[in-house]
């Protein structure tokens, strides 16, 4: 199975997307859409719409979703297996108040 996953460097829901990663044990790259101007271009062209994370499995474009519908996809599409392992973040909601009070602190970067 090849994933690709649009995802922001720090992000509730795109925390999420990773912890399913981890819960299951799959390779993924994971793009950055914040850092680099040329992935976001890229997530918003395949995926037709500028909200994140997105991701790409085997093809097929997943946009704007949390860790939650990511592991639903997979599982209604037999991809994974079902599992009793727990992630270490909620994969289906945003930052908490302390990161967002975390993410203000550092400079933010304007295309």
């Amino acid at each position: 199975m090849k994933i690709k996953a649009y995802l922001k460097p720090h992000c509730g829901w795109s925390n999420g997307v990773r912890a399913i990663m981890r819960k299951y044990n799959l390779p993924f790259e994971d793009i950055d859409i914040i850092n680099q101007r040329a992935n976001y271009e890229e997530m918003v062209r395949k995926s037709g719409q500028p909200l994140s994370p997105c991701v790409e499995i085997d093809g097929v474009m997943l946009a704007d979703v949390s860790g939650e519908e990511v592991e639903n996809y997979m599982l209604a599409n037999e991809l994974v297996k079902p599992t009793s392992a727990s992630t270490d973040v909620n994969t289906n909601a945003g930052c908490s108040d302390e990161e967002h009070a975390r993410m203000q602190a550092k400079p933010v970067r304007f295309f």
